[in-house]
């Protein structure tokens, strides 16, 4: 019995001023914008504690920090699953 072989999926398109553009890569655009955003709309200043010290620093580099290592580790996870 043959087996039936589908065709390889392709990701979603989407036309945008004639180019082809993945909707994966508009909804990180959007995600970018929104961070920014977010981060830009919060700057005043916080007080952290780390484990001994505290710190004061504005907001917003709180946040980018964080936003950072946030997306380092995504980066790390998503190339861990694709060796799999």
């Amino acid at each position: 019995m043959a087996e039936k072989t589908l065709p390889p999926h392709e990701p979603s398109k989407v036309t945008v001023k004639g180019r082809a553009v993945r909707l994966r890569t508009i909804g990180i655009g959007i995600l970018v914008v929104l961070a920014i955003w977010f981060i830009a709309a919060n700057t005043g200043s916080v007080s952290i504690r780390l484990w001994i010290p505290t710190v004061t620093l504005p907001l917003w580099v709180v946040l980018t920090v964080t936003l950072l290592v946030g997306m380092v580790i995504g980066f790390f996870v998503a190339r861990r699953r694709a060796k799999r």
